[in-house]
C-alpha cells in the first residue's frame, strides 16, 4: 500500500522586481487607468504538474472576492466556473509561460452593476423589465441570464527582470432556470431559459465586457478569452459546464470565432440510455455491487464522471461509511483497490472514503495503472 501526496508546491526560488498592476476600485471603466504599483513578487520554482499555472506570492485575491458565492447557486457550480475557466484558458496562455493571479481589474462594485438589469443600472448587462410587467411575462421574456461574472489575470515574465499582465480571461456564469415569485414572500417558481437565446444574451454581452475593458489604457493590447458557463439548477449536486469560449486577441475589440465546449458532468448510478454513458454506468453498477458484498448493511456509492467530447476523462466517487475502526478502513480500502482495477482499468479514477469523523481514506488510479496509489488518513 503507497502513500499518495502532491508534489511539494510554491516553493519560492526566484525574486522578481513585479510591476504588477493594483486593484482599481472605480466603477467607470472608460474612466481613470488603473496605476502601477512596483512591489518585489516571488515565482515559486516548483510545479504541481503541467495542468496547473504558478501563482505569485504574495498572492492577490480578487477584486471581486467573495461575490461568487451570493451569485452562483451552488457549491459545484462555484469550484467548476474557477477551475474550468484555468482549463480554457491553457488554450491561450500556456502554463510555462503565464502565472495564474486572481482578477484585479473588475471591482465587486462593477460587478455588481453588470449584473444588473439596463432598467436598474445603464451598465447593467440583463434585459429590462418595467415595474407594471407581470411576473410570468418576465420569466418568458427577459429573465436573469446572467448571474455572476469571473475574472482572471495571467502573468508574464518580461525580459528586464519583472512580471506584467500577459492577458485575462473572463467566465459569463449563465442561469439555465429563472426562479421567480408571483407576489412577495410567495412560492417560488421555475422557468426553463432557452438554450438558443441563452447563447445568443452570452456571447452579446461578452462583446460588449470586451469593449469595456478595452476601454482603458492598460487593456487595450492583451489578449482576452471569454468563456461561456451555463450553471445547473439549485437543486443539483454536479455542477455545470462550459458550452462556448472565444478570444478578442491583443488590440481587437471583437471576439473571434466563437469555439463550441463539449464538456458534461454525469451523476452515476444513472438510468440514462445514451451509448455514451452505457459502459460505465454497467462498470459503475458493478462496482457498487461489489461494495455491498463487503457490508451487511446498507452503503451509499456515488458517483460523478466528466466527460469530454463524448469521452470519459474522470470519475470520482464517494463513498461514506459507518463503521470506525482503523483496521476496518485498512481492510476496506485494500479491497476497493483490486473492485477498481477490475471494474474501471482504463479511466482515471478517484475515490474518497468518509466517515461522521472527515475523510477516512483516499485512492486515485490512472486509467491502466495496476498499482493504485492510497493514503489512509490518520495512520
Amino acid at each position: 500500500m503507497k502513500s499518495f501526496r502532491l508534489i511539494p508546491a510554491l516553493v519560492a526560488a526566484a525574486m522578481l522586481v513585479g510591476c504588477v498592476p493594483a486593484a482599481k476600485e472605480d466603477t467607470e471603466l472608460a474612466k481613470d487607468t488603473q496605476q502601477e504599483k512596483a512591489e518585489t513578487t516571488i515565482i515559486p520554482k516548483d510545479q504541481i504538474d503541467d495542468t496547473f499555472y504558478k501563482t505569485l506570492t504574495p498572492y492577490k485575491e480578487s477584486a471581486s472576492r467573495g461575490l461568487i458565492v451570493s451569485n452562483i447557486y451552488t457549491k459545484y457550480d462555484i469550484k467548476e466556473v474557477e477551475k474550468g475557466l484555468m482549463r480554457l484558458s491553457q488554450n491561450e496562455f500556456d502554463t510555462d509561460n503565464y502565472f495564474f493571479q486572481e482578477g484585479q481589474y473588475l471591482a465587486e462594485s462593477t460587478i455588481t452593476k453588470y449584473l444588473k438589469r439596463s432598467s436598474q443600472d445603464e451598465a447593467g448587462l440583463n434585459p429590462p423589465t418595467t415595474e407594471s410587467m407581470p411576473a410570468e411575462e418576465r420569466a418568458t421574456k427577459a429573465p436573469i441570464y446572467l448571474a455572476h461574472i469571473v475574472e482572471q489575470n495571467y502573468l508574464t515574465k518580461t525580459n528586464d527582470n519583472k512580471v506584467k499582465l500577459g492577458g485575462i480571461s473572463i467566465a459569463l456564469a449563465m442561469n439555465s432556470i429563472y426562479y421567480y415569485q408571483k407576489e412577495k414572500y410567495g412560492e417560488y417558481y421555475e422557468e426553463p431559459i432557452d438554450e438558443a437565446e441563452l447563447v445568443k444574451q452570452g456571447k452579446k454581452m461578452a462583446t460588449e465586457i470586451v469593449s469595456r475593458l478595452r476601454s482603458r489604457d492598460e487593456l487595450k493590447d492583451v489578449p482576452i478569452v471569454v468563456g461561456l458557463y451555463k450553471q445547473q439548477a439549485r437543486n443539483k449536486i454536479i455542477p455545470g459546464s462550459y458550452f462556448s469560449y472565444g478570444v478578442a486577441k491583443a488590440g481587437q475589440n471583437d471576439i473571434g470565432d466563437w469555439q463550441g465546449i463539449d464538456e458534461e458532468y454525469v451523476m452515476f448510478p444513472t438510468d440514462d440510455s445514451k451509448d455514451v454513458y452505457r459502459e460505465v454506468s454497467h462498470n459503475f453498477k458493478n462496482f457498487k455491487q461489489d461494495v455491498d458484498k463487503y457490508f451487511s448493511n446498507y452503503t451509499s456509492v456515488v458517483g460523478t464522471g466528466f466527460y469530454q467530447n463524448k469521452k470519459i476523462q474522470k470519475l470520482k466517487i464517494e463513498i461514506p461509511i459507518q463503521f470506525f475502526g482503523t483496521t476496518e478502513v485498512i481492510g476496506f480500502t485494500q479491497y476497493l483497490m483490486g473492485v477498481l482495477i477490475k471494474q474501471f482499468d482504463n479511466i482515471n479514477v478517484e475515490v474518497s472514503i468518509t466517515s461522521v469523523n472527515g475523510p477516512e481514506a483516499l485512492i486515485v488510479k490512472e486509467a491502466n495503472d495496476r498499482d493504485p496509489f492510497v493514503h489512509i488518513y490518520e495512520w
